[in-house]
């Protein structure tokens, strides 16, 4: 009985080991794919590597039953061993510097210093018996017995680790808000699973496990238990480190993370090893049976996670903001896209066609530049190739189709206008179908089931433009939300320095070339213009007494310079010097339609697009240059103001 109960044990311990190296290894790889420039996190993935290095030790050691296999197994070891308390005070140093502490020279000799004793331990661990010699058992683990400088070493390690406490503790106290100071303690308090998982107990106490067996395997597997938890709360509070993310969002992908790495292989590796042990009992070795079990398993638990990941992260993650982030996954899932809208107005055609009996139809779009082809159906092409249709909203070329309302006739197409809204005479698009005689003669039932798909597509071209709306503001507050982040974070530790750092208004360049873009669009006017968030810039108030006061004459000046900045010098030509140059002028600044420009500088429309991103890149560079000198001579000015 106790030897089935010694076994038992044993078994246990060796999946609660395994299960623990595949959980460090899975930290390991989280800390280096989502926060590998914050200092922190890398060192603490190092202290995560040589846990694992240990804990694979561990696992090789105990299958083996070579005795000189099982000791370079357990010299191995030593590659994690030996740098712990290295890397534990190499931890405690980042932490300080992430507190607004940095070395000053002293710390960071410490640092060099105890890497090359770990380095020293190492090499003296593989190449003599200083450390460890004799083999050792208690069961079925084997250990060293102790050297000399295997006293040497714990001192060595004790004295890291109390000089890390104290840089922990230190740190701890610097923490400013609630959130980072409870993290501190998870910090702290997990800190002790990595010196549990890695020092060599056995080597120290290893004859109390030969006279109580059954007390040191429970002992042994409950701490293996322990161990766990704490690496996961250790990686818990680094993973907020240097990120700008919401507490929800690194919460999630943490607890993701864990789930279908650390549980799911964990779990699979307990199934495969019980069964293993089952079939060896029945004598059923080798069994068919055993591979589809596993991946019965995996199957089921991939399943589960699916199936209560995202309630279980709205009920224990989001609190109060459940309601708000379920709208954001809402829209995530029924999304429109663009190809989303394209397939199902090709579908709306499509019934159009088999209705009214004609060969092609299609779709235009109002956009910036008019009228433009969203999808078509057939062999007929309704606009040539061209960008815009030609004017066809004309008394005499129109008709009162019932409750269809105005057909127009152009080009052998009947075109159905289709509205943004009820009751609004604002069109958003058109439908055209290939007329099948000279006059509109649809018949009641055609027409009954045309204002079914005539109303489905204006919904979906709402519902898209809308959507694009949407973005559009997103684009905008994105730069602003990103650096609230930033400050959030940084406040944790460094207080008020978060909130007096000059914010950089132009940060992100892809939404200041858009606000530029659309200023260009609208150069002329419109509401692009006249509402655009470039009227706040600094450049553009300081040129506000030229125009008598008016915003917007101030940032058409504005924009003028930037695109005077791409002149090249000389006379002007239309040669690739001046590609950029006369693109913005006839663009923008004359008002041309995009096929009179592209024909004028012998390219293709779609040549031009591209040139013309790039201009605007360059526009939008210039006026960044001009905001960034204002914003340095203002500074400047305010230095000089308060010296005085």
């Amino acid at each position: 009985m106790v030897d089935v109960l010694l076994t038992t044990l044993q078994t246990i311990n060796q999946i609660l080991t395994a299960a623990n190296a595949i959980t460090a290894i899975s930290l390991l790889f989280y800390s280096l794919t989502f926060n590998l420039r914050e200092r922190v996190a890398r060192t603490f993935a190092q202290l995560l590597a040589c846990v694992s290095v240990v804990y694979l030790g561990d696992i090789l050691a105990s299958t083996t039953q070579v005795e000189s296999e099982l000791e370079m197994w357990l010299r191995l070891q030593w590659l994690g061993i030996a740098f712990v308390p290295t890397t534990y005070f190499h931890l405690s140093d980042a932490l300080m510097a992430a507190t607004g502490r940095p070395s000053r020279g002293r710390r960071k000799t410490v640092v060099l210093l105890s890497y090359v004793f770990s380095a020293g331990f190492l090499l003296t661990s593989a190449l003599t018996d200083k450390l460890g010699s004799q083999l050792r058992y208690v069961g079925t683990a084997g250990y060293l017995k102790p050297g000399f400088l295997f006293w040497i070493f714990t001192l060595f390690m004790f004295s890291m680790l109390t000089f890390s406490a104290l840089n922990y503790w230190r740190a701890f106290q610097r923490s400013l808000t609630r959130a980072s100071k409870r993290r501190f303690r998870y910090l702290i308090l997990g800190s002790f699973g990595p010196l549990l998982a890695t020092y060599p107990f056995l080597m120290l106490i290893g004859s109390i496990g030969t006279n109580f067996p059954i007390l040191f395997w429970l002992s042994l597997n409950s701490l293996t238990i322990v161990i766990a938890i704490m690496l996961v709360m250790m990686a818990y509070a680094v993973a907020y480190f240097g990120v700008s993310y919401p507490d929800r969002v690194v919460k999630s992908r943490l607890f993701q993370w864990i789930l279908r790495g650390p549980v799911v292989v964990s779990t699979v590796l307990a199934v495969m090893v019980i069964m293993n042990r089952a079939a060896t009992v029945l004598e059923m070795e080798n069994s068919r049976i055993i591979p589809i079990i596993l991946v019965a398993t995996l199957l089921l638990l991939q399943y589960l996670i699916t199936l209560v990941r995202h309630p279980f992260e709205r009920w224990f993650f989001y609190g109060q903001d459940r309601d708000d982030v379920f709208r954001l996954q809402l829209l995530e899932e029924r999304l429109l896209t663009t190809s989303d809208l394209r397939q199902f107005l090709e579908s709306i055609l499509n019934a159009a066609c088999d209705i009214t009996g004609a060969r092609s139809a299609f779709i235009a779009v109002m956009g910036e530049n008019g009228l433009e082809q969203e999808v078509a159906v057939g062999p007929d092409d309704p606009l040539r190739g061209s960008e815009d249709l030609p004017p066809f909203l004309m008394a005499d070329k129109k008709r009162e189709i019932g409750k269809l309302g105005i057909v127009f006739i152009w080009d052998h197409f009947w075109l159905i206008p289709l509205k943004g809204a009820e009751n609004s005479g604002d069109i958003i698009g058109l439908m055209g179908l290939r007329a099948r005689s000279e006059e509109p003669d649809f018949k009641p039932d055609e027409t009954s089931a045309l204002m079914l798909l005539v109303d489905r597509a204006r919904i979906a071209i709402t519902d898209r433009l809308l959507q694009r709306e949407v973005f559009q503001a997103m684009d905008r507050l994105m730069p602003q939300i990103e650096e609230i982040q930033r400050m959030r974070v940084a406040a944790r530790y460094i207080g008020s320095e978060a909130f007096t750092a000059p914010i950089d208004s132009l940060s992100s360049d892809a939404d200041f070339a858009q606000l530029v873009r659309d200023a260009l669009t609208h150069f002329w006017g419109g509401p692009r213009l006249s509402e655009s968030p470039l009227l706040r810039l600094k450049v553009v108030r300081q040129t506000l007494d030229e125009h008598d006061g008016n915003p917007v004459n101030a940032l058409r000046t504005i924009l003028r310079r930037g695109i005077e900045h791409v002149r090249p010098d000389g006379e002007r030509r239309f040669t690739a010097e001046w590609m950029l140059y006369n693109i913005l002028e006839m663009k923008f600044l004359q008002g041309r339609k995009v096929r009179d420009v592209a024909m004028r500088l012998a390219m293709s429309e779609a040549d031009l697009y591209r040139k013309q991103r790039v201009a605007i890149e360059a526009v939008t560079q210039a006026i960044a240059d001009m905001e960034r000198g204002v914003t340095s001579i203002d500074q400047e000015d305010n230095g000089s103001m308060q010296k005085n």
